[in-house]
């Protein structure tokens, strides 16, 4: 199952692998060359349909947790002042996504969306410490009745160059749903309330959508 963002491109990838395969047999008389461009072409291929994949996740709705709201790595764990929206102390956990990761944004909480907004910005890496604040992003607040407002934040990488971003202000939203995509390498950070006991560690990997990765 692939996601809606990568249809066009890989129709696209589809067609210029087609064409490209077609043109290497009857162009490339040498063998052993021939195999090695049209395998190049076939793992190009299969890479952008890895990329683009969209695994059915199975999410347990429930107001007192929050899952990841992506596959990656956690990368950081602090308590931060958050300038953007809350303008307090925060815990920030952040999850790097790298190109092989799947790529679909969900819902870390239910709710109701309190705010969203577009960012235009740098592509520094997504690791880089002022990634969070200088990268294209978008930032999205989500409050429930149990957690109250939770901030999220998709930051572009420096491949990332499009970020899609469901979420509009006023929208309930579903735990688990799809939230929107980053295409090509990226971050999330999300930016928890102080007593929020954190269910992750530095360098653990997690799971989209079912991983609780947070708890009231």
């Amino acid at each position: 199952m692939f996601h809606k963002e990568g249809f066009k491109i890989i129709l696209i990838a589809t067609f210029i692998v087609g064409i490209g395969i077609i043109a290497i047999e009857n162009v490339v008389s040498i063998n052993w060359l021939n195999k090695l461009l049209a395998a190049t072409l076939l793992i190009f291929y299969i890479l952008i349909l890895q990329f683009f994949r969209n695994p059915k996740r199975t999410t347990n709705i429930n107001d007192s947790t929050i899952v990841a709201p992506v596959d990656g790595k956690v990368v950081v764990i602090e308590e931060v002042f958050e300038k953007e929206y809350f303008k307090d102390q925060r815990i920030q956990i952040s999850i790097f996504m790298s190109p092989l990761n799947v790529h679909v944004t969900r819902y870390p909480m239910s709710g109701k969306v309190k705010f969203s907004k577009y960012h235009p910005g740098k592509y520094l890496v997504a690791w880089h410490p002022k990634a969070s604040e200088e990268n294209e992003r978008t930032t999205i607040v989500v409050e429930n009745k149990k957690f109250g407002e939770v901030l999220y934040r998709q930051i572009a990488g420096a491949l990332a160059k499009r970020i899609v971003n469901y979420a509009k202000p006023s929208m309930e939203v579903l735990q688990g749903s799809d939230a929107g995509f980053i295409k090509f390498g990226s971050r999330v950070d999300i930016f928890l309330p102080l007593n929020t006991k954190i269910n992750v560690n530095l360098n653990d990997k997690v799971k989209g959508g079912e991983q609780i990765i947070a708890t009231l």
